[in-house]
């Protein structure tokens, strides 16, 4: 069997982490369920979400949607408290180096964005979205691999401007120094935040409760060091009524054609 963690991970909260984890694998072991010892850490997320073993994973609203969702149950959803936010909900936010402090988005939105990934609901799709009801779009792309790289490309001048998940944001704000080199410019709207999953033969009930029980108990320094308030049962139809906009490559095409003009 597999669970995984993966998308909060970093070294300063892998132990809390862990700690969750062994919370819940308690919990299970309550209800009679067994679960893996550890955490799985490094590997493809795919093939992770994919697996026919998977016991529980955490992954993304935009992958939930579009490939997840007939594949996998959906267990809950972690609740970061998100300011202005409904639980389990969060948003993402626009950042531009801390040169051009005071400058709203229309102003920077010509420049060149940087985004994780195009499957990023946080990354990709809440900011095209946003970007698309404000009738504006990128000067130009770039595809860095991660929030953090993407916000490392701002802080370093390679790009103009990203966006990253509330949470991202808050704990590199906490642990990286490079952090203070960057200035909020703007927020997204909210959307459901990182479903939790397990395979679709498995029953997510009890999973859902042994989250629930492991959250509620967790020691109160790990859940600050999470930024974790809670859980929330979001039903799978308010991931699925998310918006989905134009990959990379189409928003390119719109690019050079909005140049061109």
């Amino acid at each position: 069997m597999i669970a995984s963690l993966a998308m909060y991970d970093r070294p300063e909260t892998a132990a809390a982490l862990d700690a969750l984890w062994q919370a819940i694998r308690s919990a299970l072991a309550d209800a009679s369920i067994e679960a893996p010892e550890t955490l799985s850490r490094g590997g493809d997320l795919w093939s992770i979400w994919s697996d026919s073993t998977l016991l529980l994973a955490q992954t993304c609203g935009l992958p939930y949607r579009t490939r997840l969702y007939e594949q996998v149950n959906l267990v809950t959803t972690l609740d970061h408290g998100v300011a202005d936010c409904p639980p389990g909900y969060y948003t993402s936010v626009f950042v531009a180096h801390r040169d051009r402090s005071g400058a709203d988005l229309r102003t920077i939105a010509g420049g060149s964005f940087a985004y994780n990934e195009a499957l990023s609901q946080s990354g990709w799709a809440a900011p095209m979205m946003h970007l698309r009801d404000l009738s504006l779009l990128p000067g130009s792309l770039f595809q860095s691999g991660s929030h953090r790289a993407s916000a490392r490309a701002v802080a370093d001048g390679t790009a103009d401007f990203a966006a990253l998940d509330a949470v991202s944001w808050a704990l590199m704000q906490e642990h990286d120094d490079w952090a203070t080199e960057l200035v909020e410019i703007a927020r997204t709207k909210p959307t459901p935040g990182l479903p939790l999953i397990t395979a679709r033969t498995r029953d997510p009930v009890p999973l859902r409760a042994a989250v629930a029980q492991a959250v509620a108990e967790l020691d109160e320094t790990h859940r600050q060091v999470l930024h974790l308030k809670g859980v929330s049962d979001i039903a799978p139809g308010a991931y699925l009524a998310v918006p989905t906009p134009l990959g990379p490559v189409l928003t390119e095409q719109s690019i050079r054609q909005q140049a061109a003009v």
